[in-house]
């Protein structure tokens, strides 16, 4: 009945222990939310969900509607791709600051290595911050700041997603083979030659990747911050449920869900290209 000691699962205590302090964290978690699944199957409840599923058919498709749904769609793809740009923009910069292994003073206990670790340590503080507002957040600024329209979309995602790309391109860069960057730093080679020929060819496939998921990432968040008032398909669906219209809101429903499995496609297949 008991098992051998020899054959018994090392990491089942670990995974026990885990499994028990999850139970244990959501059952406060589900009474503090007021969570009830039996809320979802209340006969009221289920009436007015009907009712509004029902007003979902037929989708609007009326060629006045389709013609402003294409332009909310070019504009939600614009926003991703303009803000993801930006994005990269701001990361690249600031992760080739705070890469150890592109660090002079890494390589030697010469001057300037307790320097070098604050401002490192200063551009991952920044970093931090940046991401550490959520995307909603930046965009619900911005359309105070520039008002109304694709703008603020733009500069929530490049800020937001500026810090996270800045963080992955960092730790990308410090964990590829960093033997060649440190011969050429060894050699009196500057950083960005180090990094160009020492550490990008390694680590390229990956920062492709990662960029590609962001831009995907960025198709969805651009929808939601339309619901904020910064443009694309989530303002006019945000507008559509306002005015009661379920055909409209089906019909931006539907784009919403080609337009993901498009980037979700095209994602894909770059990264299947760099790898």
């Amino acid at each position: 009945m008991f098992l051998n000691p020899a054959d018994r699962d090392p990491a089942a205590l670990p995974r026990l222990t885990v499994t028990l302090a999850v139970l244990i964290l959501l059952v406060p978690g589900l009474r503090w939310t007021e969570f009830d699944l039996r809320e979802l199957f209340d006969p009221q409840n289920r009436e007015t969900m009907g009712r509004f599923l029902a007003a979902f058919f037929p989708p609007a498709l009326n060629a006045e509607f389709l013609r402003l749904t294409l332009q909310a769609t070019v504009e939600t793809l614009a926003m991703a791709t303009a803000g993801t740009a930006l994005a990269m923009a701001i990361a690249f910069p600031l992760a080739l600051g705070a890469t150890r292994s592109l660090s002079i003073s890494r390589i030697g206990p010469g001057p300037g290595r307790g320097l070098g670790w604050v401002v490192r340590a200063g551009l991952r503080l920044g970093l931090a911050l940046l991401r550490g507002v959520p995307e909603i957040v930046w965009a619900l600024l911005f359309v105070r700041a520039v008002g109304l329209g694709p703008a603020a979309s733009v500069l929530a995602i490049a800020i937001s997603y500026g810090g996270m790309l800045g963080k992955i391109y960092a730790e990308i860069f410090d964990s590829s083979d960093t033997r060649f960057a440190r011969a050429l730093l060894e050699a009196g080679s500057g950083r960005l030659s180090a990094f160009f020929y020492g550490v990008l060819p390694g680590a390229a496939p990956e920062v492709v990747s990662y960029s590609v998921y962001r831009w995907e990432c960025a198709v969805r968040a651009s929808v939601i911050m339309g619901f904020v008032g910064a443009g694309g398909l989530g303002q006019q669906m945000e507008l559509s449920i306002r005015m009661l219209e379920g055909g409209e809101v089906c019909t931006l429903l539907i784009t919403f869900l080609l337009l993901v499995f498009l980037a979700d496609g095209l994602s894909v297949i770059l990264r299947r290209a760099v790898a």
